[in-house]
């Protein structure tokens, strides 16, 4: 599905910004920023890269932080009163 056609689907532009820690140095954070069109509260798609994450990826996780905008509101698109042409 095309990124406009998300949008008017309440998807979302969500970003995360994802601490994990460096497989041979536990001690030491790392930062991975993910960004992605996804539904706000379940979050489908996040989730999914999450549970990718802990599953494949040796880095365990210690933190994600989550904002997300609307990118189009009801108010950013309006139909037509008047369709003509003018000479």
């Amino acid at each position: 599905m095309a990124d406009f056609q998300k949008q008017l689907f309440n998807y979302r532009l969500t970003t995360a910004r994802i601490l994990y820690r460096m497989p041979d140095h536990k001690h030491l954070l790392q930062e991975y920023i993910w960004q992605e069109y996804d539904i706000a509260p379940q979050f489908p798609a996040l989730s999914k890269f999450l549970n990718f994450w802990a599953r494949e990826l040796e880095g365990p996780l210690h933190a994600v932080y989550i904002a997300n905008q609307s990118l189009i509101t009801p108010g950013d698109y309006r139909f037509a009163a008047w369709e003509g042409t003018l000479q």
